[in-house]
């Protein structure tokens, strides 16, 4: 799972606060961890993932998630299920608390895909899922970041923003024990966006793509070159027909394709055969794994933690 390439500088936060971003990847680990030690679905794991990291504070998604151009949170979220191509989405949502939960409910519906802006609150409330007011979603970071941004246009300096002033996103993907693999993603786009813009998160193939039999991915970056890309499939179209592992597919779409955009760009995959990619660009990208013997990793930056589940 990942919890988005728009990481900050390692002076930018203090030792408990990275201390508490890192438990907080560690709690989302062990909220999908808990659904497949019990047998569950790869689609109910990366959904109970999201929602830990859509609750916390420490993520650009749910709240915690970034403020348009005019401080406005409007979040998009995706989820996909490798078994059947089943997928859920909504994007613009401006009251859902956990965009993730949303997106389900829209593939468990069957009807559309994707819901928009409005409409998507509004299936939220028929299914009975959990709306706040937008002050819900705000953080003090958040505003920070999108005052950062705007300073950094009026500058004409926008390209030389840090990527934590720019965006993030959060997803996780899994491999269940019946072979079956999943993706979720969830993000409140990028600080400063244009009101109504919609990124990748949302768009099947883009920033979320599984099928069984090749891999899941869930993708954080530029989410308008990912589009573009197609990017979350591109890298299931090389697997298939180039006959690539998933770490070769994952290193060529993010440090070959996206090389000429000089973008910020991050992925976390999963193969049919159990192998994890989560290759990034940037000096740091949230992220956390749990390896072959059941221990627990997350980092931020280089460095790698391990955590132990019972204290989490």
């Amino acid at each position: 799972m990942h919890g988005g390439c728009g990481v900050m500088a390692e002076s930018d936060l203090s030792p408990a606060d990275w201390a508490q971003a890192r438990r907080d990847l560690g709690r989302a680990l062990l909220a999908g961890q808990r659904v497949l030690a019990e047998d569950g679905t790869a689609l109910d794991a990366v959904e109970a993932a999201v929602v830990v990291m859509e609750d916390s504070p420490h993520f650009n998604a749910g709240h915690g998630a970034a403020l348009n151009e005019n401080a406005i949170h409007e979040m998009d979220a995706s989820i996909m299920s490798g078994a059947d191509l089943a997928a859920g989405a909504v994007c613009a949502a401006r009251r859902i608390r956990n965009p993730v939960r949303a997106a389900r409910a829209v593939l468990d519906h069957g009807d559309a895909v994707l819901l928009a802006g409005a409409a998507a609150d509004d299936f939220a409330r028929t299914k009975g899922l959990a709306l706040e007011d937008q002050a819900y979603f705000t953080t003090a970071r958040r505003e920070k970041a999108l005052a950062a941004m705007k300073a950094h246009l009026a500058a004409g300096t926008v390209a030389g923003a840090s990527e934590s002033e720019k965006h993030g996103t959060v997803g996780a993907v899994a491999l269940d024990r019946a072979g079956h693999l999943a993706a979720a993603t969830s993000t409140g786009g990028y600080n400063n966006k244009p009101d109504g813009r919609v990124g990748d998160s949302p768009i099947i193939g883009a920033g979320t793509y599984a099928k069984d039999g090749i891999c899941a991915i869930s993708g954080t970056g530029k989410g308008e070159l990912f589009i573009r890309h197609v990017l979350a499939h591109e890298i299931a179209a090389r697997m298939r027909y180039l006959g690539e592992d998933i770490a070769t597919a994952s290193a060529k779409v993010v440090h070959e394709d996206l090389a000429p955009h000089s973008i910020g760009a991050g992925l976390v995959a999963v193969g049919a055969d159990g192998r994890i990619a989560m290759p990034y660009n940037t000096q740091g990208m949230f992220r956390g794994w749990i390896a072959p013997d059941g221990t627990f990793h997350v980092a931020t930056h280089a460095e790698i933690h391990r955590l132990d589940p019972a204290v989490l």
